[in-house]
């Protein structure tokens, strides 16, 4: 067992003039009353504008995480307007509940890979899970596997692009032959010819089922709430989508891996080839995987991408923040909020009540 390390060195006091200066090189510090926070590397990842509220416990948990000192006293006023004045929003004491995730008294070792360790939470595991950090997450003890759970985004457009390009240009091609009919299974007479005209329509088809696919999958499998008692469908819920909830900002775990996604989209590729003719099965499936390519580049860039207020792009930054910090039971759409509507998990406007 390796030695406890040596408690860490107390933070002296920072004096309005270094606060300033470290503002003038670029830093962005914010203070909630005497405490300063430097939220430099994170600030171009969720800082999103909007009318003063309440923030939610795991924001102020998160806020923790970058603790790096406190003003000198008699020093507490705001130094230039880089430094952000949150003593309004901020009790004079905080919320025991508010507290950073203490990673040397966690109820996980955070020096030993998770996915073994989650199964053994119980009834802890879903308030665990949902109090993110910002530091990476290592699954398996096995390089190789680690490796396999673990993919850059830019891989996942270079596999498959390429893949959704050509079975396009071979479903094209093959219902420009002239061959494909619908319902021929049943009757030749009353048969519908496709022409290979109906091909832009039917890919439309593919990626609109795909965006309910989508939905349904991060409703009722990520976000499933395993029994307490059951060691491997904790570890499951970790594996699939609790390990992203738990640290939603490690770039190596916001899209899906081409070798298990290549598992996924092999069964639903299986399902369209078994209820529709195998051309026409084809166009709806690449469609569908053209949806899943874009879907997963836009949750990467919802994570880390800067998106200009007001676009269509910000909304869903803002969303999907709402939905990793405060509302993990709603806001289940990622690449649109339109399913959220009918199955009524749509986060509501105004997040937080106000306070006096």
């Amino acid at each position: 067992t390796p030695p406890a390390p040596p408690p860490a060195a107390p933070i002296p006091p920072q004096s309005a003039a270094e606060v300033r200066a470290r503002c003038a090189q670029g830093a962005c510090l914010v203070r909630c009353r005497r405490r300063l926070y430097d939220l430099s590397g994170f600030v171009r990842l969720a800082a999103l504008d909007g009318p003063p509220h309440r923030h939610s416990a795991n924001a102020r948990r998160w806020l923790e995480q970058y603790y790096v000192g406190e003003m000198e006293p008699g020093e507490e006023q705001p130094v230039d307007e880089k430094t952000v004045d949150a003593a309004a929003q901020t009790p004079t004491q905080m919320d025991p509940r508010c507290k950073t995730v203490d990673v040397e008294k966690d109820l996980v070792d955070w020096q030993k890979p998770l996915l073994w360790q989650v199964g053994y939470l119980g009834e802890k595991y879903d308030e665990w899970v949902h109090q993110p950090v910002d530091r990476p997450i290592r699954l398996f003890h096995s390089d190789f596997l680690e490796s396999l759970s673990k993919t850059a985004w830019y891989v996942v457009f270079m596999v498959w692009a390429p893949v959704v390009l050509y079975l396009s240009w071979v479903s094209y091609t093959s219902l420009a032959q002239g061959n494909t009919r619908l319902f021929s299974s049943f009757t030749t007479e009353y048969s519908i010819p496709v022409h290979k005209y109906y091909f832009p329509f039917i890919f439309l088809l593919g990626m609109f089922l795909w965006s309910l696919l989508e939905y349904l999958i991060h409703r009722f499998v990520f976000h499933m709430k395993p029994p307490a008692s059951n060691y491997y469908l904790i570890t499951l819920h970790f594996l699939l989508h609790g390990q992203h909830h738990k640290s939603p900002f490690d770039s190596s775990r916001l899209v899906f891996p081409p070798v298990p996604a290549s598992l996924v989209i092999g069964f639903f590729y299986g399902v369209l080839q078994l209820l529709l003719p195998e051309v026409l099965g084809l166009s709806v499936f690449v469609g569908g995987l053209c949806g899943y390519v874009i879907y997963d580049m836009m949750h990467y860039y919802l994570h880390y991408g800067s998106p200009k207020k007001g676009t269509y792009l910000y909304g869903l930054k803002a969303y999907h923040v709402k939905h990793h910090f405060e509302h993990q039971k709603s806001g289940f759409g990622i690449s649109t909020r339109f399913w959220d509507r009918p199955f009524r998990t749509l986060i509501p406007e105004e997040t937080f009540e106000k306070e006096d």
